[in-house]
């Protein structure tokens, strides 16, 4: 074969190698659930035998001392939004109406609950018992009780105390919850892999833990709660402390066990030159329609509700330069929770801190997008986020196509619509920027032997972008961007000075 023959075939390969090179790393880091962590883990190498978590020790994690209303019934809802007039607990960036839109989207995320009726009523006393002031808790307990069909009433709050939450349900005869146990009830219905089972598990101790100290309480009351148990020389409250305590201890190593393996597919992640991009933001924002649309992955199927993702799935995406980048979709960010909510999903979010780059969307067209962003990135920095990650995170104003003529007040943002594809191209562009800064990759020209393995491992281990000035001595020159490491391997490999 001549060499101009050659170099023919050489350019008709090229987008073949390329697009082979991005179907093989797709079906490395997708499984039947999109690549859901604890999925496709165990094919990493490195990963013991110990650190195998069976579904039946996780169902019975996940099923023993559930707390009492968590995901259980369907309810036909009251929701009461306290409307704090001063003071420390009174939120500037948003309104009562807003609140109210939100709490009522909450109740409409879990299947087969509706809203019946819902009030917003000032408050000057948010720290007390009855949170309302004896008038208004009297007005409010007159409106539910004439309210017909009520099972459960939302008191929209981030969390109330065991008494508080008593003395309402004693008032009002039916069940009542917080932010708190509503997120919990919603988390628990969508719950489907190990990982966010477990973790669900986890954020419920606290609840349970309160619980438990009032209801001894109330037995102390009628002489039972400090009896101590015939033969075991431990009271009633004590039994069940050690009880909840081992199940902690349980459920926390189950998730260290999971953590390792997450590690194990960092370092395997790593040592395969693919950057990691984090895509975060409030719950509902359209970060796995961006996802999909930026990868083309058609099974994400993306879902108009809250918290609709609660597990970090990873999906491969290819940059203008051809360069394959791994997209990781996280669970979404609300106002308004205990931080031992965020705390339990911390094996999850650990994988941010680990990333490259974040890519933060944003609801442009949500009424209270600035304070959405507020509370991600309050959020970001209690995660203790690397200042180098948090100074490079692309901001990205989605839903563009629902605001007329829209214009933004900060330039740095990149405006899309991730429905209708629109921006995509320039966000593209951006994120290969910045992934290469982050990453130290390099775009450099390397003459090329062509009857030697030179080119192949070039296609696999780096990103070609060109070849050409094909030479009567069998030689090209190849344009790649390629990781000092990579680099460092392909000139001891191939003897390159």
């Amino acid at each position: 074969m001549s060499l101009k023959t050659a170099y023919r075939n050489l350019h008709s390969l090229q987008s073949y190698l390329q697009s082979r090179a991005f179907s093989l790393t797709l079906s490395q880091f997708k499984s039947k659930n999109h690549s859901s962590g604890d999925e496709y883990v165990d094919e990493v190498e490195g990963a013991n035998e110990e650190d195998f978590i069976g579904d039946t020790e996780v169902e019975e994690l996940f099923q023993q001392q559930v707390p009492t209303g968590i995901g259980e019934e369907d309810h036909r809802v009251f929701i009461v939004h306290p409307d704090v007039k001063w003071g420390q607990k009174k939120q500037y960036l948003t309104t009562a109406k807003l609140q109210m839109d939100e709490a009522i989207g909450l109740v409409n995320t879990l299947q087969n609950w509706s809203v019946v009726d819902k009030i917003i009523l000032s408050t000057k006393t948010p720290e007390k018992k009855r949170i309302f002031g004896k008038g208004n808790f009297q007005l409010l307990t007159e409106k539910i009780r004439k309210t017909a069909g009520v099972t459960a009433v939302f008191m929209n709050v981030e969390q109330l105390s065991p008494l508080s939450e008593k003395d309402m349900q004693e008032a009002w005869g039916v069940k009542v919850f917080d932010r708190y146990s509503l997120v919990l009830h919603i988390f628990r219905r969508n719950a489907r892999t190990k990982e966010a089972k477990l973790q669900i598990s986890l954020a419920e101790i606290p609840l349970l833990k309160s619980r438990l100290k009032n209801e001894v309480a109330n037995l102390d009351q009628q002489g039972g709660g400090s009896r101590y148990i015939m033969g075991s020389g431990e009271t009633l409250y004590e039994v069940q402390q050690r009880l909840l305590k081992e199940r902690e201890l349980k459920i926390r190593s189950a998730l260290q066990r999971l953590r390792k393996k997450r590690h194990l597919l960092r370092s395997h992640r790593k040592h395969k030159d693919f950057p990691v991009v984090s895509v975060m933001g409030y719950t509902n924002c359209g970060k796995t329609t961006l996802i999909k649309a930026l990868t083309g992955d058609s099974g994400l199927q993306p879902k108009d509700q809250l918290f609709a993702t609660l597990d970090v799935t990873v999906h491969g995406g290819q940059l203008p330069s051809h360069m394959t980048v791994l997209y990781v979709d996280t669970i979404g960010f609300l106002s308004q929770l205990p931080h031992q909510l965020i705390d339990s999903f911390s094996a999850t979010l650990e994988d941010v801190a680990h990333s490259d780059l974040i890519v933060h969307v944003r609801d442009i067209s949500h009424p209270e997008t600035v304070n959405q962003k507020v509370n991600v990135l309050n959020v970001l920095k209690n995660l203790q986020i690397p200042e180098k990650l948090m100074n490079s995170i692309i901001e990205v104003h989605n839903k563009i196509d629902l605001v007329e003529s829209y214009e933004s007040s900060e330039p740095e943002a990149v405006h899309i619509s991730a429905l209708k594809e629109m921006g995509l191209e320039a966000l593209k562009q951006r994120v290969e920027e910045a992934v290469v800064k982050s990453t130290g990759k390099q775009t450099i020209t390397l003459k090329v032997q062509l009857n030697s393995p030179q080119l192949g491992w070039l296609y696999k281990e780096a990103t070609v972008q060109e070849v050409c000035d094909v030479g009567d001595d069998c030689t090209a020159n190849v344009k790649v961007i390629i990781s000092a490491a990579a680099y460092g391997r392909y000139r001891k490999l191939f003897q390159v000075t």
